[in-house]
């Protein structure tokens, strides 16, 4: 569970590389009218991912 603050937007990617995720944001963040910034967490709940 994430907590995410009234105007803030959270955007998740799974089954894809890092490498091609993090490809996928920055081309979408150039899409978008609002800052962004990319955050990454390699383990979640203990898991490796």
């Amino acid at each position: 569970v994430a907590v995410v603050k009234p105007g803030k937007v959270m955007f998740e990617i799974g089954a894809v590389d890092e490498e091609t995720a993090i490809r996928a944001l920055e081309y979408a963040a150039t899409k978008l009218p609002i800052k962004t910034k990319i955050v990454t967490r390699h383990h979640i709940g203990g898991e490796a991912v």
